[in-house]
């Protein structure tokens, strides 16, 4: 495997070494960087075990496959103007552009939509996506897909308005009650009966990377949580990466958004690795997350240094588009890390913090109802996870504090959970992300119905690195009560 990546700064080389005759995997990077070049190579020797399936007894039953699959995109400040010949490429004449109030308001998807008809293509708005969708938002969307009867869909927006996309393209090309493509145990889990419409995404913020992913997430309201839709069919078509749609996002959507990157880049890199899952039955049910992989490692580790170095930049000046052009892709480079690798627990519990909110309102987000954004939600108690877990699995734990600037060199491994923590804790503060649980309105009460909230999330915590209580949960919520 030889990938070379062009960038004005630095180019660098990506190299994979695979021997089969020994139970290593190499991966290396070489970046030049003023003419100086720097030569770091992830090694995979722990427990790495090369298995030949063709000769391995069932009973064994762990898998020896990853997958690695993501989304063809363009990158550049101004390429949202070149949206018309990307929808071009796939035939797509009737559009349905979803985007939320926010941006409508604002004239940026009126800017598209007219962009799209200089070109001839047929265009409808649907801009009622909310900033944490509900299943009532979706069916808002889903009823307006059906009733309009595009080829096509162009999300505008944040990972609400692309996973709002996703649904109404999915419903609307294969109806069925709402909970039977969900997630198991809230929903029936079944699989997508096919591939859907083109869909072309232009992401506003840099956060979900949902443009990568083959998810979709909703609020179950009367479940008081979180949930979604994963399957490869909802991955998008293309995505068209425009660092100006980042700029005027307000310093505090910016910080949720971007510390949501570290966590994507961080739980991907830490999660269970591929081979020590159990095997599928078939090769079309092993999952689109397989847990992490030598190249998910390469995505999640760029990923972190970046959003390290430039996401206080970005908060403090949105117009720095230096900083915002990095966050971009520090956001794609983690979402095809995690979107083939996964997420875990950080996640799982993410999803009861932002249901059960009773109080909390965010600045710059223009709610007046109590609302836990995914970013906040998602990395409130990561910390306090990484503590708890590092000791057990540190080598990874290490790394990563490494890749988000600390220096290990004299670290012991019972110290990793620690540093990593620390170093998340850090980036916490310097970006005003809220101090822990209490912070947003909860106390040591409401820590049975989260950790309950969390154990429901199974599909996340499959790729837990170690198994996980639900008093090892309560444990950890303890600790993110409050940091500093």
């Amino acid at each position: 495997m030889i990938n070379l990546v062009l960038g004005e700064r630095a180019v660098c080389l990506s190299l994979g070494f695979f021997d089969l005759n020994i139970d290593l995997v190499i991966l290396g990077v070489i970046c030049f960087k003023s003419g100086c070049p720097c030569l770091v190579f992830q090694i995979w020797e722990e427990d790495f075990e090369v298995i030949d399936q063709r000769k391995t007894p069932n009973h064994l039953n762990k898998d020896s496959v990853f997958t690695y699959e993501t989304v063809p995109f363009k990158f550049g400040a101004g390429v949202t103007e070149e949206i018309a010949t990307d929808l071009s490429r796939f035939g797509v004449t009737r559009v349905l552009l979803v985007s939320d109030p926010r941006l409508h308001a604002a004239g940026l998807s009126r800017r598209v939509a007219d962009v799209l008809k200089s070109s001839g293509i047929d265009i409808e708005i649907f801009s009622g996506v909310l900033s944490e969708p509900t299943v009532e938002s979706w069916r808002e969307a889903i009823d307006f897909a059906v009733t309009m009867k595009p080829n096509g869909f162009v999300a505008l927006g944040g990972g609400s308005s692309i996973d709002t996309a996703k649904a109404a393209n999915l419903y609307s090309t294969y109806p069925a009650d709402l909970l039977d493509y969900v997630n198991a145990p809230i929903g029936k889990a079944k699989p997508v009966p096919g591939p859907l419409k083109p869909l072309v995404v232009i992401p506003t913020t840099a956060g979900s990377a949902s443009e990568c992913t083959t998810v979709a997430i909703l609020e179950i309201e009367e479940l008081k949580l979180k949930t979604g839709i994963s399957h490869r069919y909802l991955r998008p078509t293309f995505a068209v990466l425009d660092p100006l749609n980042t700029t005027t996002c307000p310093p505090m959507v910016t910080a949720s958004c971007g510390i949501d990157v570290l966590c994507h880049a961080i739980e991907s890199f830490t999660a269970l690795p591929f081979n020590s899952r159990p095997r599928p039955a078939s090769p079309e049910l092993r999952p689109p997350y397989v847990g992490s992989n030598p190249v998910s490692d390469l995505w999640a580790a760029k990923s972190m240094e970046l959003v390290s170095r430039y996401l206080a930049r970005a908060v403090r000046n949105g117009k720095d588009l230096e900083a915002r052009s990095a966050l971009m892709l520090a956001c794609t480079y983690a979402g095809i890390g995690f979107g083939n690798a996964g997420v875990h627990v950080p996640h799982a519990m993410g999803y009861p913090i932002a249901g059960m909110v009773e109080s909390y309102i965010p600045p710059d987000y223009g709610s007046s109802n109590p609302l836990v954004p995914h970013g906040i939600a998602s990395i409130i108690a990561a910390p306090a996870w990484f503590r708890f877990i590092g000791p057990a699995v540190p080598n990874k734990h290490l790394e990563a504090a490494c890749l988000m600037g600390c220096d290990t060199s004299e670290a012991d491994s019972s110290q990793a959970g620690e540093i990593l923590s620390d170093a998340v804790v850090h980036l916490m503060r310097e970006v005003g992300i809220p101090n822990g649980l209490s912070d947003l309105g909860y106390t040591a009460q409401h820590i049975p119905a989260l950790a309950e909230g969390t154990m429901r999330q199974e599909r996340l915590l499959a790729l837990s690195p170690c198994q996980v209580t639900q008093a090892d949960v309560e444990q950890v919520f303890r600790i993110a009560l409050r940091y500093w």
